[in-house]
Protein backbone atom coordinates (compact mmCIF):
# COMPACT_ATOMS: atom_id res chain seq x y z
CA UNK A 1 0.00 0.00 0.00
CA UNK A 2 1.41 3.24 -0.66
CA UNK A 3 -0.19 6.99 0.18
CA UNK A 4 -0.36 9.85 -2.39
CA UNK A 5 -0.70 13.41 -0.85
CA UNK A 6 -2.86 15.16 -4.05
CA UNK A 7 -1.87 18.70 -5.49
CA UNK A 8 -4.68 21.32 -6.17
CA UNK A 9 -4.32 20.89 -9.75
CA UNK A 10 -4.76 17.42 -10.09
CA UNK A 11 -8.41 17.80 -8.56
CA UNK A 12 -8.94 21.10 -11.01
CA UNK A 13 -7.59 18.78 -13.67
CA UNK A 14 -10.24 15.51 -12.60
CA UNK A 15 -12.72 15.82 -10.37
CA UNK A 16 -13.04 11.85 -9.85
CA UNK A 17 -9.40 11.90 -9.22
CA UNK A 18 -9.52 9.99 -5.58
CA UNK A 19 -10.93 7.01 -7.34
CA UNK A 20 -8.21 6.21 -9.68
CA UNK A 21 -5.82 5.27 -6.67
CA UNK A 22 -6.88 1.99 -6.07
CA UNK A 23 -6.29 0.19 -3.08
CA UNK A 24 -3.71 2.77 -1.96
CA UNK A 25 -4.09 5.78 0.97
CA UNK A 26 -4.91 9.78 -0.28
CA UNK A 27 -3.78 12.58 1.53
CA UNK A 28 -4.91 15.93 0.77
CA UNK A 29 -3.34 19.03 2.75
CA UNK A 30 -6.11 21.62 4.20
CA UNK A 31 -3.88 23.87 2.01
CA UNK A 32 -5.78 22.03 -0.77
CA UNK A 33 -9.60 22.99 0.23
CA UNK A 34 -8.11 26.90 0.55
CA UNK A 35 -7.18 26.99 -3.28
CA UNK A 36 -10.38 24.63 -4.71
CA UNK A 37 -12.17 27.61 -2.47
CA UNK A 38 -10.91 30.46 -5.14
CA UNK A 39 -11.57 28.22 -8.05
CA UNK A 40 -15.69 27.32 -6.77
CA UNK A 41 -16.91 30.49 -8.76
CA UNK A 42 -16.77 30.47 -12.35
CA UNK A 43 -18.72 28.38 -15.64
CA UNK A 44 -15.13 26.70 -16.44
CA UNK A 45 -14.44 23.37 -16.04
CA UNK A 46 -11.69 24.12 -13.51
CA UNK A 47 -14.40 25.93 -11.80
CA UNK A 48 -17.23 23.18 -12.24
CA UNK A 49 -14.80 20.25 -10.82
CA UNK A 50 -13.97 22.35 -7.94
CA UNK A 51 -17.54 22.15 -6.86
CA UNK A 52 -17.61 18.66 -7.96
CA UNK A 53 -15.21 17.52 -5.76
CA UNK A 54 -15.65 19.80 -2.84
CA UNK A 55 -19.25 18.16 -2.56
CA UNK A 56 -18.06 14.91 -3.41
CA UNK A 57 -15.85 15.18 0.07
CA UNK A 58 -18.81 16.82 1.99
CA UNK A 59 -20.61 13.28 1.52
CA UNK A 60 -17.72 11.42 2.67
CA UNK A 61 -16.84 13.91 5.08
CA UNK A 62 -16.53 13.01 9.01
CA UNK A 63 -14.13 13.66 12.01
CA UNK A 64 -12.39 10.68 11.35
CA UNK A 65 -10.86 12.37 7.97
CA UNK A 66 -8.75 14.24 10.46
CA UNK A 67 -7.93 11.57 11.95
CA UNK A 68 -8.09 8.27 11.00
CA UNK A 69 -9.23 8.67 7.82
CA UNK A 70 -12.67 7.59 5.65
CA UNK A 71 -13.09 3.98 3.86
CA UNK A 72 -13.37 4.94 -0.29
CA UNK A 73 -14.99 1.79 -0.50
CA UNK A 74 -14.79 -2.23 -0.49
CA UNK A 75 -11.12 -3.07 -1.85
CA UNK A 76 -9.98 0.68 -1.68
CA UNK A 77 -7.83 2.52 1.04
CA UNK A 78 -8.80 5.32 2.99
CA UNK A 79 -8.92 9.59 2.08
CA UNK A 80 -7.25 11.55 4.78
CA UNK A 81 -7.21 15.58 5.58
CA UNK A 82 -3.75 16.90 6.52
CA UNK A 83 -4.63 19.56 8.92
CA UNK A 84 -1.46 20.11 10.45
CA UNK A 85 -0.01 23.64 8.53
CA UNK A 86 3.13 24.60 10.32
CA UNK A 87 6.09 25.21 8.08
CA UNK A 88 8.58 22.05 8.15
CA UNK A 89 12.31 23.27 8.78
CA UNK A 90 13.74 21.53 5.99
CA UNK A 91 11.25 23.27 3.47
CA UNK A 92 11.43 26.71 4.85
CA UNK A 93 15.23 26.18 4.75
CA UNK A 94 15.14 25.62 0.88
CA UNK A 95 12.09 27.74 0.35
CA UNK A 96 11.37 30.83 2.17
CA UNK A 97 8.19 31.90 0.65
CA UNK A 98 4.91 31.57 2.34
CA UNK A 99 2.93 29.97 -0.89
CA UNK A 100 0.55 27.38 -0.96
CA UNK A 101 3.37 25.05 -3.07
CA UNK A 102 5.14 25.42 -0.15
CA UNK A 103 2.78 24.45 2.31
CA UNK A 104 2.16 21.69 0.75
CA UNK A 105 5.59 20.23 0.69
CA UNK A 106 5.56 20.78 4.57
CA UNK A 107 2.60 18.75 4.75
CA UNK A 108 4.03 16.02 2.52
CA UNK A 109 7.02 16.12 4.80
CA UNK A 110 6.09 15.86 8.02
CA UNK A 111 3.78 13.18 7.04
CA UNK A 112 7.20 11.26 5.85
CA UNK A 113 8.56 12.11 8.69
CA UNK A 114 5.30 10.65 10.87
CA UNK A 115 5.65 7.24 8.72
CA UNK A 116 8.93 6.74 7.85
CA UNK A 117 8.63 3.17 7.01
CA UNK A 118 5.93 3.90 4.50
CA UNK A 119 6.19 5.18 0.89
CA UNK A 120 4.74 8.89 0.43
CA UNK A 121 4.33 10.16 -2.96
CA UNK A 122 3.22 13.59 -3.87
CA UNK A 123 1.21 13.54 -7.05
CA UNK A 124 1.10 17.21 -9.08
CA UNK A 125 0.45 18.10 -12.58
CA UNK A 126 2.95 21.30 -12.11
CA UNK A 127 6.99 20.15 -13.05
CA UNK A 128 7.87 23.19 -11.35
CA UNK A 129 6.38 21.92 -8.11
CA UNK A 130 8.01 18.06 -8.59
CA UNK A 131 11.01 19.67 -9.14
CA UNK A 132 10.81 20.82 -5.27
CA UNK A 133 9.94 17.97 -3.83
CA UNK A 134 12.59 15.85 -5.11
CA UNK A 135 15.31 18.16 -4.23
CA UNK A 136 14.09 17.79 -0.74
CA UNK A 137 13.67 14.20 -0.80
CA UNK A 138 10.36 13.94 -1.43
CA UNK A 139 9.14 11.37 -4.03
CA UNK A 140 7.03 13.11 -7.01
CA UNK A 141 5.10 12.10 -9.57
CA UNK A 142 2.50 13.14 -12.36
CA UNK A 143 -0.99 12.09 -12.32
CA UNK A 144 -0.77 8.90 -15.00
CA UNK A 145 -4.95 8.29 -15.08
CA UNK A 146 -5.49 9.49 -18.19
CA UNK A 147 -2.09 9.57 -19.59
CA UNK A 148 -1.76 8.07 -22.94
CA UNK A 149 1.07 5.68 -23.21
CA UNK A 150 1.44 5.38 -26.96
CA UNK A 151 2.05 9.30 -28.60
CA UNK A 152 2.78 7.25 -31.71
CA UNK A 153 -0.45 6.80 -32.39
CA UNK A 154 -0.34 10.45 -34.08
CA UNK A 155 2.04 8.71 -36.80
CA UNK A 156 1.34 4.97 -36.64
CA UNK A 157 -1.43 5.30 -39.23
CA UNK A 158 -1.63 5.88 -42.91
CA UNK A 159 1.05 3.72 -43.46
CA UNK A 160 1.50 2.70 -46.99
CA UNK A 161 1.01 -1.30 -47.66
CA UNK A 162 1.34 -3.42 -50.85
CA UNK A 163 0.14 -6.25 -52.63
CA UNK A 164 2.07 -8.27 -55.21
CA UNK A 165 -0.31 -8.27 -57.41
CA UNK A 166 -0.83 -5.57 -59.75
CA UNK A 167 -4.88 -6.51 -60.32
CA UNK A 168 -6.12 -5.73 -57.57
CA UNK A 169 -5.51 -2.22 -57.52
CA UNK A 170 -6.54 -2.18 -61.74
CA UNK A 171 -9.66 -3.90 -60.45
CA UNK A 172 -10.42 -1.16 -57.97
CA UNK A 173 -10.01 1.47 -60.66
CA UNK A 174 -11.61 -0.18 -63.63
CA UNK A 175 -14.34 -2.26 -61.68
CA UNK A 176 -14.39 -0.88 -58.31
CA UNK A 177 -13.61 -3.52 -56.57
CA UNK A 178 -13.51 -4.56 -53.08
CA UNK A 179 -11.37 -6.85 -51.13
CA UNK A 180 -11.49 -8.11 -47.64
CA UNK A 181 -8.39 -7.70 -45.46
CA UNK A 182 -7.58 -11.75 -45.75
CA UNK A 183 -7.46 -11.32 -49.39
CA UNK A 184 -5.03 -9.04 -49.60
CA UNK A 185 -2.86 -11.34 -47.37
CA UNK A 186 -1.73 -7.98 -45.24
CA UNK A 187 0.17 -8.71 -41.83
CA UNK A 188 -1.64 -7.03 -39.91
CA UNK A 189 -5.34 -6.13 -40.02
CA UNK A 190 -6.41 -2.62 -41.09
CA UNK A 191 -8.44 -1.03 -37.82
CA UNK A 192 -12.16 0.64 -38.34
CA UNK A 193 -12.21 3.32 -41.05
CA UNK A 194 -7.89 3.54 -41.36
CA UNK A 195 -6.95 5.19 -44.70
CA UNK A 196 -3.46 4.10 -46.37
CA UNK A 197 -2.13 3.94 -49.87
CA UNK A 198 -1.70 0.47 -51.52
CA UNK A 199 0.83 -0.15 -53.64
CA UNK A 200 2.40 -2.27 -56.17
CA UNK A 201 5.56 -2.14 -58.15
CA UNK A 202 4.23 0.08 -60.39
CA UNK A 203 0.80 1.79 -59.49
CA UNK A 204 -0.37 2.64 -56.20
CA UNK A 205 -4.49 3.49 -55.26
CA UNK A 206 -5.54 5.11 -51.79
CA UNK A 207 -8.03 3.09 -49.87
CA UNK A 208 -10.22 3.32 -46.73
CA UNK A 209 -11.28 0.00 -44.60
CA UNK A 210 -14.93 0.58 -43.97
CA UNK A 211 -15.88 -1.19 -40.87
CA UNK A 212 -19.33 -1.31 -41.63
CA UNK A 213 -18.98 -3.57 -44.60
CA UNK A 214 -15.58 -5.09 -43.37
CA UNK A 215 -14.13 -4.33 -47.06
CA UNK A 216 -11.08 -2.16 -48.09
CA UNK A 217 -12.43 0.46 -50.36
CA UNK A 218 -10.88 2.76 -53.17
CA UNK A 219 -11.09 6.47 -51.74
CA UNK A 220 -12.84 8.74 -54.07
CA UNK A 221 -11.22 12.23 -54.22
CA UNK A 222 -13.92 14.38 -52.67
CA UNK A 223 -14.25 18.27 -53.58
CA UNK A 224 -15.80 20.33 -50.99
CA UNK A 225 -17.09 24.02 -51.69
CA UNK A 226 -13.94 24.82 -53.93
CA UNK A 227 -11.27 22.78 -51.79
CA UNK A 228 -9.77 20.26 -53.15
CA UNK A 229 -7.66 17.49 -51.46
CA UNK A 230 -3.66 18.49 -52.39
CA UNK A 231 -1.71 15.37 -50.71
CA UNK A 232 -3.22 11.68 -49.86
CA UNK A 233 -3.96 12.83 -46.35
CA UNK A 234 -6.24 15.61 -47.04
CA UNK A 235 -8.17 12.89 -49.51
CA UNK A 236 -8.46 10.37 -46.63
CA UNK A 237 -9.92 12.93 -44.41
CA UNK A 238 -12.02 14.18 -46.90
CA UNK A 239 -13.12 10.20 -46.93
CA UNK A 240 -14.24 10.44 -43.32
CA UNK A 241 -15.44 13.87 -42.94
CA UNK A 242 -17.94 12.88 -45.61
CA UNK A 243 -19.04 9.61 -44.33
CA UNK A 244 -22.36 9.99 -42.21
CA UNK A 245 -22.03 6.75 -41.26
CA UNK A 246 -18.27 8.39 -39.07
CA UNK A 247 -20.15 9.67 -36.49
CA UNK A 248 -16.46 11.02 -34.75
CA UNK A 249 -13.23 12.20 -36.26
CA UNK A 250 -10.08 13.66 -35.02
CA UNK A 251 -8.09 15.22 -37.46
CA UNK A 252 -4.47 15.85 -36.05
CA UNK A 253 -1.72 17.29 -37.18
CA UNK A 254 1.45 20.60 -37.49
CA UNK A 255 0.05 24.09 -37.99
CA UNK A 256 -0.84 25.09 -41.86
CA UNK A 257 -1.50 21.29 -42.82
CA UNK A 258 -5.32 22.09 -43.19
CA UNK A 259 -7.23 20.15 -40.55
CA UNK A 260 -9.89 23.28 -39.63
CA UNK A 261 -10.14 24.31 -43.32
CA UNK A 262 -11.11 20.85 -44.84
CA UNK A 263 -13.39 20.25 -41.57
CA UNK A 264 -15.33 23.42 -42.64
CA UNK A 265 -15.02 22.77 -46.52
CA UNK A 266 -16.89 19.23 -45.88
CA UNK A 267 -19.52 20.68 -43.72
CA UNK A 268 -20.72 23.18 -45.77
CA UNK A 269 -20.39 20.64 -48.39
CA UNK A 270 -23.35 18.43 -46.71
CA UNK A 271 -24.91 21.42 -45.28
CA UNK A 272 -28.66 19.99 -46.82
CA UNK A 273 -27.61 16.64 -44.53
CA UNK A 274 -27.71 18.36 -40.74
CA UNK A 275 -29.95 21.41 -39.40
CA UNK A 276 -26.79 23.63 -38.55
CA UNK A 277 -22.78 23.73 -38.51
CA UNK A 278 -21.14 25.09 -35.30
CA UNK A 279 -17.89 25.96 -35.04
CA UNK A 280 -16.51 26.03 -31.52
CA UNK A 281 -13.15 26.66 -30.21
CA UNK A 282 -12.01 27.17 -26.36
CA UNK A 283 -11.12 30.43 -25.01
CA UNK A 284 -7.34 29.58 -24.68
CA UNK A 285 -4.82 32.60 -25.51
CA UNK A 286 -1.51 32.22 -26.89
CA UNK A 287 1.11 30.94 -24.52
CA UNK A 288 -2.40 31.41 -21.82
CA UNK A 289 -1.48 34.97 -21.26
CA UNK A 290 -4.62 36.77 -21.05
CA UNK A 291 -5.49 39.79 -23.08
CA UNK A 292 -7.59 41.40 -20.40
CA UNK A 293 -11.23 42.14 -20.15
CA UNK A 294 -12.61 43.09 -22.98
CA UNK A 295 -15.86 45.71 -23.77
CA UNK A 296 -19.01 44.69 -25.67
CA UNK A 297 -21.38 41.97 -25.98
CA UNK A 298 -20.35 38.59 -25.40
CA UNK A 299 -20.31 37.86 -28.73
CA UNK A 300 -18.13 41.07 -29.42
CA UNK A 301 -15.48 39.76 -26.34
CA UNK A 302 -15.30 36.50 -28.31
CA UNK A 303 -14.66 37.28 -31.46
CA UNK A 304 -10.96 37.10 -30.94
CA UNK A 305 -10.44 34.44 -30.08
CA UNK A 306 -12.85 33.10 -32.67
CA UNK A 307 -10.76 34.60 -35.72
CA UNK A 308 -8.79 31.55 -37.01
CA UNK A 309 -12.75 30.41 -37.85
CA UNK A 310 -13.11 33.09 -39.58
CA UNK A 311 -10.29 33.06 -41.28
CA UNK A 312 -11.00 29.90 -42.72
CA UNK A 313 -14.76 30.15 -43.60
CA UNK A 314 -12.70 33.60 -45.84
CA UNK A 315 -10.48 31.05 -47.79
CA UNK A 316 -13.65 29.24 -48.60
CA UNK A 317 -15.91 32.06 -49.53
CA UNK A 318 -12.74 33.16 -51.75
CA UNK A 319 -12.14 29.74 -53.83
CA UNK A 320 -16.16 29.14 -54.01
CA UNK A 321 -18.20 30.15 -56.75
CA UNK A 322 -20.60 33.12 -56.53
CA UNK A 323 -23.74 31.05 -55.74
CA UNK A 324 -21.96 29.31 -52.50
CA UNK A 325 -21.20 32.65 -50.67
CA UNK A 326 -24.45 33.33 -50.99
CA UNK A 327 -25.35 29.86 -49.43
CA UNK A 328 -22.89 30.68 -47.18
CA UNK A 329 -24.37 34.43 -46.06
CA UNK A 330 -27.53 32.38 -45.71
CA UNK A 331 -26.64 30.34 -43.31
CA UNK A 332 -25.14 32.76 -41.30
CA UNK A 333 -28.01 35.17 -41.17
CA UNK A 334 -30.61 32.04 -40.58
CA UNK A 335 -28.23 30.74 -37.54
CA UNK A 336 -27.20 27.81 -39.16
CA UNK A 337 -23.56 28.07 -39.53
CA UNK A 338 -22.60 29.44 -36.08
CA UNK A 339 -19.25 30.60 -34.22
CA UNK A 340 -18.97 30.14 -30.65
CA UNK A 341 -16.89 29.45 -27.50
CA UNK A 342 -16.32 26.45 -26.11
CA UNK A 343 -17.17 27.33 -22.44
CA UNK A 344 -20.85 27.59 -23.02
CA UNK A 345 -21.70 24.03 -24.20
CA UNK A 346 -22.77 22.44 -20.96
CA UNK A 347 -25.89 21.19 -20.54
CA UNK A 348 -26.69 21.85 -24.59
CA UNK A 349 -27.61 19.28 -26.63
CA UNK A 350 -27.08 19.05 -30.29
CA UNK A 351 -29.11 16.89 -32.94
CA UNK A 352 -28.60 16.69 -36.61
CA UNK A 353 -25.63 19.43 -36.38
CA UNK A 354 -22.23 19.54 -37.79
CA UNK A 355 -20.24 20.35 -34.94
CA UNK A 356 -16.14 21.02 -35.34
CA UNK A 357 -14.30 21.82 -32.33
CA UNK A 358 -10.99 23.33 -32.98
CA UNK A 359 -7.68 23.43 -31.46
CA UNK A 360 -8.60 20.45 -29.32
CA UNK A 361 -5.06 20.11 -27.71
CA UNK A 362 -5.98 22.43 -25.17
CA UNK A 363 -8.71 20.22 -23.59
CA UNK A 364 -8.95 17.90 -20.89
CA UNK A 365 -10.36 14.25 -21.02
CA UNK A 366 -13.12 14.98 -19.38
CA UNK A 367 -13.57 18.29 -21.08
CA UNK A 368 -13.36 16.22 -24.32
CA UNK A 369 -16.30 13.90 -22.93
CA UNK A 370 -18.42 16.32 -22.07
CA UNK A 371 -18.71 17.93 -25.46
CA UNK A 372 -19.15 14.44 -27.31
CA UNK A 373 -21.77 13.56 -24.37
CA UNK A 374 -23.82 16.77 -26.12
CA UNK A 375 -24.28 15.09 -29.35
CA UNK A 376 -27.87 13.91 -29.97
CA UNK A 377 -29.54 12.02 -33.07
CA UNK A 378 -27.74 12.55 -36.48
CA UNK A 379 -24.96 14.53 -34.88
CA UNK A 380 -21.17 14.34 -36.49
CA UNK A 381 -18.42 15.66 -34.36
CA UNK A 382 -15.05 16.69 -35.65
CA UNK A 383 -12.01 17.85 -33.24
CA UNK A 384 -8.59 19.37 -34.71
CA UNK A 385 -5.82 19.26 -32.84
CA UNK A 386 -2.34 20.46 -32.68
CA UNK A 387 0.04 18.60 -29.86
CA UNK A 388 2.86 21.27 -30.79
CA UNK A 389 0.75 24.29 -30.29
CA UNK A 390 -0.76 23.39 -26.60
CA UNK A 391 -1.38 26.42 -24.24
CA UNK A 392 -3.22 24.62 -21.57
CA UNK A 393 -0.09 24.75 -18.59
CA UNK A 394 -1.20 21.38 -17.07
CA UNK A 395 -1.49 19.33 -20.35
CA UNK A 396 1.37 17.74 -22.96
CA UNK A 397 1.09 15.44 -25.83
CA UNK A 398 0.07 12.42 -23.53
CA UNK A 399 -2.47 13.96 -21.63
CA UNK A 400 -4.77 16.06 -23.76
CA UNK A 401 -8.00 15.30 -24.36
CA UNK A 402 -8.09 14.43 -27.93
CA UNK A 403 -5.03 11.80 -27.42
CA UNK A 404 -6.72 10.25 -24.58
CA UNK A 405 -10.38 10.48 -27.03
CA UNK A 406 -7.98 8.46 -29.49
CA UNK A 407 -6.46 6.07 -27.75
CA UNK A 408 -10.50 5.37 -26.24
CA UNK A 409 -12.40 5.52 -29.46
CA UNK A 410 -9.62 3.24 -31.28
CA UNK A 411 -11.50 1.11 -33.76
CA UNK A 412 -14.48 1.72 -32.83
CA UNK A 413 -16.72 1.94 -36.46
CA UNK A 414 -18.35 5.35 -35.73
CA UNK A 415 -14.46 6.93 -35.35
CA UNK A 416 -12.08 8.01 -37.78
CA UNK A 417 -8.21 9.49 -36.89
CA UNK A 418 -6.31 11.24 -39.82
CA UNK A 419 -2.89 12.33 -39.18
CA UNK A 420 -2.24 15.07 -41.65
CA UNK A 421 1.63 15.50 -42.23
CA UNK A 422 2.32 18.15 -44.92
CA UNK A 423 2.04 21.39 -44.56
CA UNK A 424 -0.47 23.36 -47.33
CA UNK A 425 -0.65 26.60 -46.04
CA UNK A 426 2.56 28.11 -47.54
CA UNK A 427 6.34 27.41 -48.35
CA UNK A 428 7.31 29.63 -45.50
CA UNK A 429 4.61 28.15 -43.39
CA UNK A 430 5.71 23.99 -43.75
CA UNK A 431 9.36 25.79 -43.30
CA UNK A 432 8.88 27.63 -40.34
CA UNK A 433 6.79 24.81 -38.36
CA UNK A 434 9.52 21.99 -38.91
CA UNK A 435 12.78 24.05 -38.33
CA UNK A 436 11.47 26.50 -35.43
Amino acid sequence: MKNFVIDTNVILHDADCIDNFQDNNIYIPIVVLEELDKFKKGNEQINFNAREFIRELDKLSSKNIFTKGVSLGSGRGKLFILMNQEQNERVVTNFTEKIADNKILSATMQLIESHPKQKIVLVSKDINLRMKARSIGIEAEDYYSDKVENTDMYSEFQKDRFTADPRVIDSMYSAKATYTPEELVFDKSPIANECFTLKDANSSVLVRYNPFISKITRIIKYEGTGIKPRNAEQSYAFEVLCDPEVKLVALTGRAGTGKTLLALASALNQVNKYKQILLMRPIVSLSNKEIGFLPGTEKEKIEPYMQPLFDNLSVIKYNSPADMNNKIETLQNEGRLTISALAYIRGRSFSESFCIIDEAQNLTPHEIKTIITRAGEGTKMVFTDDIQQIDSPYLDSESNGLAYMIAKMRNQPIFAHVNLVKGERSLLSEIASKLL
